[in-house]
This record gives structure tokens, C-alpha cells and sequence, in this order.
């Protein structure tokens, strides 16, 4: 390998330069334009400077032995000492080009030998650019500045339904539709005066024409160079065609699944219609009516959200999996049936919070107090949960105090599994989650503290309320049931609830139980 002092990103154009320059039988050295620093020197180039350290590759040309600063890369002829202060002599030839915004000068050093072998040389590196750049699976067309095309590859011939000698010496925009044509070249005059590497038409659906006049979509980014024979443009070309037919699909899908869950919505505002019309609905007061009445407009809204996502992921897997028959795809189709899975236990989730709400306000609940032993009720409770713990997430739990309690353990589990699952929830991966609990004759206490997004002191106000989320949590999913839930079961225990936030720093919750003597 050669000897290269800052770490060179890859891309397309940089392979091709690597792979003509590494094996080279001569010199082949790199300096910033701007500082003149070395960056890089080749293998060959080292052994002929007789030195392999680093530091002292850097006085490569100091003052005594100065490089050529002309940017022609005409063969210059000159004579240079080596670092065992032997003189070799050889031909000096340069070149400038642009990688990031930043301009580097590439120069090499033939030493002298006969013209044939120079010429075997030359053809040589002829030969390994013309493989890499007519082998490339990538449309290159090189134009000069006035945008006439002087070379092709073979990719972009087949991409276009050309030949090379029907495409050599013509205007680039045969092959961009003719209604653009004008703006075209606008653009073209533009970029020769602004040369960049970058991508083009950002933010704009490109179009390019074959041979045969059919248009298809593409993407295309820029690079240039110049040597004595001018500027010269670089396109780098991409048929997107598939790639937009599977965007129109999913757009589809996602447009008859809209409709569906508004479909769904309508249905389920006739049904709150019919039960709002109902003989117990109309027995109740008129604050009961108008609670019901913001309800239901929450309801309609969070439900049209929160199944709509998982619908979306459900359907869409589904139609992708049917996609991936082969045997080697099986990793992706595990990946598509898990997103199904997920999306399922999500609606779940959901549906169970909503049946939950609906016992509570008809009184269904019934409230049955066992003892158990708290330490290994709560650390069941954390395995079972471990699936939803982040990567890196620390989760620390502690208890002290008396080994057994008595209070309704399934009303105490959904309410640890809710406060635990938003602290995981809200918490970012290599965050802490404290879970406490501590046990006496008088009362049980469990404590629940994470480092995560914290919460507004205005959203604190409104915590517990029926689909009340907080205003930094909209990227995240949830129904807004959870803690209002929480404050019902623990008011049913005889409990008492108390949240500390502070918004950025995390959020601390502490629930006491009373103990029946």
C-alpha cells in the first residue's frame, strides 16, 4: 500500500485514481493546493526518495529541492536528490484536480529510461483506466465546456440505446428532453463558472431521453477537471426508474389505507353517534355529557393517529414480503414479519388501553388484595420487559425494608409496566432507569426515576387527564390513556401519586400504598 497521511474518502472518482497509481512503477505523490502539504506518496515513490518515514516524506520538496508550480501537465525534465543524497534524474508531469471543494495538485516522475518502456507504461495505465471506467455500473459521460461529449462508457451507452460514434462530438443535451433544453443550458453556462463536485437538479425530478425518445427518471452528480485541453465536466448517471415505481406504490397503498382508516373513522363516529343517543346516555348530567363529548373528539383524534402508523407498517411489510420468495431472502422477510409484529402488539397495546378506561368509568373493576413478596414480583415484571429496553439502556432496581406486602397484584403490575415502559420510552439509549421499592407495616412505596426527556411544569398540571400528551412527546407514540390509568388503579389501592420533572433532566414518580392492618 502506499503511504497516505490523513484518512481519503472513497467514492467513485477516487477509486479509479487509486487503482491507476498504487502498483505504478514511478513516483506518484499528492499535495494540497492551498498549503502545499503532502497527503499522499505511493509505494514506488517511496522506495525511490530512499525513505519510508513519514515525518521526513513532508521535506520531499523543501527549498534545495524545489517542485515545478506551473499547472500545465507538460512534461518537465529535471534532476532531484534523494534522502541518501543520490541524484536520479527523470520527467516531471503535474495536474490539478478538485475532490470536496478542496483543489489538490497530482504529480509524477518518470525516471529516465528508454521511450519504449515509457511507452509500455503509459499503455498500461491507459489500459487500467479504460477497464475501470467502461466496466463501471454507473452512466459516465465526460463533456468539455461547451458541452460537447468527448467520452462515453459502456454502461451509459446501454442506458441510453447508442452507440459511442453517435454520441461522441455531440451536444449533452441529446440526451436530456427538449422541452428543458434551454434551461439546460443555463445551467451548464452556470456550473462552468462555478465548477463543484456535487449533486444536480436538488430537490427537482430529472429527466433524461434515450435514443428512442422515451424519457426516464435519473439522478445525476457532478465533478470536473482540467489539463491543457480545458475544463471538462464529469456526470455520473442513475436510472431511478424502479426506484420510482416502488415510490408510486407506496404512495398508493398509503392513499387506499387512508382511506380505509377514514372509512373505519366514520363507522366508529356513527357508533359514539348512536351510543351518544342512547337511553342511559341521555339519563346522565349535563357535565357528563360534555366530558363525553370532549372524550369522544380526543378519541376520534388519537385513534385516527395511532392506527394509522401501525395499519400503514402492517399492510406495507406485507405487501413488500411478497416481494423476497427466494431462500437467501428469508433475513428480509424476518425483518418485514418482525415490523408486522411489532405493529400488531402496538394496536394491542392500544385497544387494551382503551377496554381498560372503559371498565374504570363502568365500575367493573374489582380490587383483590394477596400478599407477595415485592422484590421478586417487581423483578419479573423487569424481565418480562426487557425486550423494550434499549441498547445500552442501564436499568438499576433496589428494595429494602419488610419482605412482604398485600395489595391487588394485578393492578399493581399494569401500573409499574406503564411507568416503566414510558421511562424506556422516553429515555434515549444510553440512558438510566432507578426502579426502588421499599416495604413497612404502615405502607409500600415505589419509586421509578430515569434521566430521560423530562416534562414542561405546564404539562405536569395536566398529567393525568384522559389523552393529555405532552407537548416535546409528539414524535412518539401513545394513546394518553397510560397515566391517567395509573392515577385510577392507584386511587382504587388507596395510593397516593406524586411526579418530579424538570424538562431535559428526566422525571422521578413515587406511588404509596397504604398496608391493611
Amino acid at each position: 500500500m502506499g503511504i497516505a497521511f490523513h484518512d481519503l474518502d472513497s467514492n467513485f472518482q477516487l477509486s479509479i485514481l487509486m487503482a491507476m497509481v498504487e502498483d505504478a512503477s514511478y513516483l506518484v505523490a499528492i499535495r494540497e493546493l492551498a498549503t502545499g502539504k503532502l497527503i499522499y506518496i505511493n509505494k514506488e515513490g517511496a522506495t525511490l526518495m530512499g525513505t519510508d518515514d513519514l515525518p521526513t516524506l513532508e521535506l520531499l520538496f523543501d527549498e534545495n529541492n524545489p517542485a515545478p508550480i506551473s499547472t500545465t501537465s507538460s512534461p518537465t525534465q529535471g534532476t532531484w536528490k534523494n534522502f541518501n543524497n543520490i541524484s536520479f534524474s527523470g520527467t516531471f508531469v503535474e495536474s490539478i484536480f478538485t475532490y470536496q471543494q478542496k483543489e489538490y495538485r497530482i504529480f509524477r516522475i518518470f525516471p529516465i529510461q528508454s521511450d519504449q518502456l515509457l511507452q509500455r507504461q503509459l499503455n498500461k495505465e491507459l489500459q487500467r483506466f479504460e477497464a475501470l471506467f467502461n466496466h463501471a455500473s454507473i452512466g459516465i459521460l465526460v463533456t468539455n465546456q461547451d458541452g460537447v461529449i468527448t467520452m462515453v462508457n459502456n454502461f451509459a451507452l446501454d442506458q441510453f440505446g447508442y452507440k459511442r460514434e453517435e454520441l461522441l462530438g455531440k451536444k449533452v443535451e441529446i440526451l436530456i428532453p427538449q422541452r428543458v433544453h434551454h434551461k439546460h443550458e443555463n445551467h451548464r453556462h452556470h456550473y462552468n463558472h462555478h465548477p463543484q463536485s456535487r449533486p444536480m437538479g436538488i430537490g427537482l425530478n430529472l429527466f433524461a431521453v434515450s435514443k428512442n425518445g422515451t424519457e426516464f427518471p435519473v439522478e445525476i452528480s457532478l465533478s470536473h477537471y482540467s489539463n491543457e485541453e480545458g475544463s471538462f465536466v464529469i456526470a455520473y448517471i442513475n436510472n431511478i426508474t424502479e426506484r420510482k415505481k416502488a415510490e408510486e406504490n407506496i404512495e398508493k397503498l398509503n392513499n387506499e389505507l387512508e382511506e380505509i382508516v377514514e372509512e373505519r373513522t366514520l363507522q366508529l363516529r356513527k357508533a359514539l353517534t348512536e351510543l351518544e343517543h342512547s337511553k342511559e346516555e341521555l339519563t346522565l348530567a349535563l357535565g357528563k355529557e360534555k366530558e363525553l363529548g370532549d372524550m369522544k373528539s380526543r378519541f376520534v383524534s388519537m385513534a385516527s393517529h395511532e392506527f394509522r402508523t401501525p395499519l400503514s407498517t402492517i399492510l406495507s411489510s406485507a405487501f413488500l414480503i411478497k416481494h423476497y420468495g427466494e431462500e437467501q431472502d428469508q433475513p428480509i422477510r424476518n425483518k418485514h414479519l418482525q415490523r408486522i409484529v411489532n405493529a400488531v402488539s402496538l394496536l394491542t397495546d392500544t385497544l387494551n388501553d382503551f377496554l381498560s378506561v372503559g371498565k374504570i368509568e363502568e365500575g367493573k373493576i374489582q380490587v383483590r388484595y394477596t400478599s407477595f413478596e415485592p422484590e421478586e414480583f417487581v423483578n419479573v415484571i423487569i424481565q418480562e420487559m426487557h425486550g423494550l429496553v434499549k441498547e445500552n439502556q442501564t436499568i438499576t432496581y433496589q428494595h429494602t425494608g419488610d419482605k412482604m406486602v398485600s395489595l391487588d397484584t394485578s393492578l399493581l403490575k399494569h401500573i409499574i409496566m406503564n411507568l416503566f415502559g414510558n421511562a424506556i420510552k422516553f429515555t434515549k439509549a444510553d440512558g438510566n432507569i432507578t426502579l426502588q421499592t421499599a416495604a413497612s407495616p404502615e405502607s409500600f412505596q415505589f419509586t421509578i426515576t430515569d434521566n430521560g426527556i423530562g416534562m414542561s411544569v405546564n404539562d405536569q398540571q395536566h398529567l393525568f387527564e384522559r389523552f393529555f400528551r405532552g407537548t416535546n412527546v409528539s414524535n412518539i407514540q401513545g394513546t394518553g390513556l397510560g397515566l391517567h390509568i395509573v392515577q385510577k388503579y392507584t386511587e382504587m389501592l388507596h395510593g397516593s401519586i406524586a411526579c418530579e420533572s424538570k424538562l431535559g433532566e428526566g422525571t422521578t414518580f413515587r406511588i404509596i400504598f397504604p398496608q391493611e392492618k
